[in-house]
């Protein structure tokens, strides 16, 4: 070998030596970025690919009425799975899965992507469902237990009990506001797979898991089926944009019904507008009209400024202060603070509240609840508004004793109103009975709840005898008269508002709000109609709907009509306290 091939020899195994040193030095340095800068997170993302962290929850308590009548279940319905990786024939499974659950075969060939280690095929599917997809036999298919939300009475009280969600957490009413109390015990688990996608033994789902506690509310179901057909009725009858109507025990605060029309299905929430899902009774205000002299009267009575055979000019029908003229749908002269109520005689009331002055008539207002929330269990009460009495004008305090320039909500107004009918006490608005876990034992329970007196019971009964003479012949509340009770009660007609803040035309809110029977009240009742277009009176298009609910919910709680009604009182206390 001549020296020159040795150099080229030397040459090339230096260059070779060279380059397996620098792609040594390269493996090491990639080496040791692997394991000491990125080792965690390589080791994460390769958990990542045999781990999968699922959180399951135990069975959702139940929402009962005063009686134990379910309101909202949860029923066992497992959920379809599928881990991709493991089926072999992935357009003949997407075609067997397609026919059973009803769903495109497209849409579900398309979840079976091989990339993917695990997808959901259906959430809760119904027990018949799953029985098919298991009869099946495929590869690849696996079933999860989980359970679904069902509202036995679909539309019942659907806006106070509200709905949860897929995932089981409330969205809506109680569901929402009590969710915390509803939902079982959870427990997240680490499902283990290996590459095929098959899960390791020892990684199953456990098998009992904590249950929820339940909800046991007032509102009685029988009561609350009465008052959401009658609302029903008078809302179609009058061609009504909506409605609502509350029914309370006067002497504990309990709501007995909380109805909504339009209806809708929990069900099936998704199919509804959400306008709808929404518990306007306690999220919404609005003006109460002729409702709000019920009370402006009984802070004139109890302050001692009048009597109810105080008497005042009412203008014939039309009273001007400054600028403003004050109207009464039918003319008047003289008339005591009785037939004031009698007749609703907006006048009368205007000159009736300057006799008592704003800031007694605001101490009142406030005391019955107006202007503040109550604090009931609920989600997005209200609190209305009441301005503070030394901004009110002239006119101003006219014009909040008839019920405009304040605005109410309908939990607000029945809770005022059975103070009067309770002999002058507040009482707070009670929803909810008791806290029950699993075995039915009370984890806590609500007694009715005392405010604070609001007006004398003298004053309360000289109240009750004056309302109830606007249910009598020529008063506005003819339409809510019972054959053989006693009623008591004020119809309400307010001009809306609209988003500009002045009222408007031929938009109205007409009401009823009453208890019976007049001498010792076991029911107090609102109902409001929204935007009626046949006519748009109280005493017309809600003193009916009064009517129907209070008669039929009398007789339901056995409270016999007449001199005897005190006879079977106790009956009616130990149905309505479950």
């Amino acid at each position: 070998m001549t020296t020159t091939s040795i150099h080229r020899t030397r040459l090339r195994a230096g260059i070779v030596g060279i380059l397996f040193t620098i792609v040594l030095l390269v493996i090491s340095a990639q080496a040791i970025r692997l394991h000491v800068f990125e080792g965690a997170w390589l080791s994460e993302r390769a958990a990542r690919e045999y781990e999968r962290n699922m959180v399951v929850e135990g069975k959702r308590g139940a929402i009962t009425d005063r009686n134990g009548n379910p309101l909202a279940v949860s029923i066992e319905s497992p959920s379809i799975a599928a881990y991709p990786r493991r089926i072999k024939d992935r357009q003949g499974t997407a075609a067997q899965l397609a026919q059973v659950l009803g769903q495109p075969a497209d849409s579900i060939d398309e979840k079976l992507n091989p990339k993917r280690s695990f997808v959901w095929i259906k959430r809760q599917a119904s027990p018949k469902q799953a029985d098919q997809v298991k009869a099946l036999a495929l590869d690849g298919i696996d079933f999860i237990p989980e359970h679904t939300r069902v509202y036995p009475g679909k539309t019942l009280a659907a806006q106070l009990v509200g709905f949860s969600g897929i995932d089981g957490h409330g969205l809506e009413g109680m569901e929402f506001y009590f969710d915390a109390t509803l939902k079982g015990t959870q427990k997240e688990i680490t499902v283990l797979e290996d590459a095929l996608g098959r899960r390791f033994e020892g990684a199953e789902i456990p098998a009992h898991l904590g249950q929820g506690n339940s909800v046991v509310l007032t509102i009685d179901r029988a009561i609350q089926h009465i008052a959401q057909k009658a609302l029903e009725a008078s809302v179609s009858e009058f061609e009504a944009a909506s409605g609502m109507a509350v029914v309370m025990a006067p002497a504990t605060g309990e709501v007995l019904a909380l109805a909504h029309y339009p209806f809708y299905n929990p069900n099936r929430y998704g199919q509804f507008d959400r306008e709808l899902w929404r518990n306007r009774a306690m999220t919404d205000s609005f003006e109460p009209g002729s409702t709000m002299k019920m009370f402006s009267v009984a802070a004139a009575i109890d302050s001692g400024t009048c009597s109810p055979s105080t008497i005042f000019y009412c203008e014939n029908g039309e009273y001007r202060i400054g600028r403003n003229i004050i109207h009464d749908t039918k003319s008047h002269g003289w008339l005591s603070l009785q037939q004031i109520v009698k007749y609703s005689s907006n006048i009368g009331s205007v000159k009736m509240a300057q006799k008592l002055g704003a800031q007694q008539l605001y101490a009142y207002l406030s005391a019955f609840g107006f202007g503040q929330r109550s604090g009931i269990s609920c989600p997005g009460e209200t609190s209305g508004s009441l301005s503070a009495f030394n901004t009110w004008s002239t006119i101003d305090t006219g014009a909040i004793s008839f019920g405009q320039g304040v605005s109410v909500s309908a939990i607000q107004l029945i809770t005022a109103a059975s103070a009067i009918a309770n002999g002058g006490v507040l009482m707070k608005p009670l929803l909810v009975k008791a806290i029950v876990d699993r075995n039915g034992q009370a984890v806590a329970a609500f007694s009715p709840e005392t405010v604070r007196r609001v007006i004398s019971p003298q004053t309360a009964a000289t109240m009750r005898r004056i309302l109830k003479s606007v249910i009598s012949e020529g008063g506005t509340g003819v339409n809510a008269a019972l054959k053989g009770y006693t009623v008591g009660g004020k119809t309400g007609t307010a001009q809306k508002i609209d988003k500009s803040g002045t009222y408007a035309k031929g938009k109205y809110i007409a009401s009823f709000l009453g208890f019976a029977p007049v001498d010792q009240p076991e029911l107090a009742i609102l109902v409001v109609v929204d935007e009626p277009k046949k006519k748009d009176y109280g005493g017309i298009v809600a003193a009916p709907a009064f009517r129907q609910i209070a008669l039929e919910t009398l007789s339901y709680l056995n409270i016999p009509p007449g001199p005897d009604a005190d006879r079977l009182r106790v009956s009616r206390g130990n149905r309505a306290n479950g």
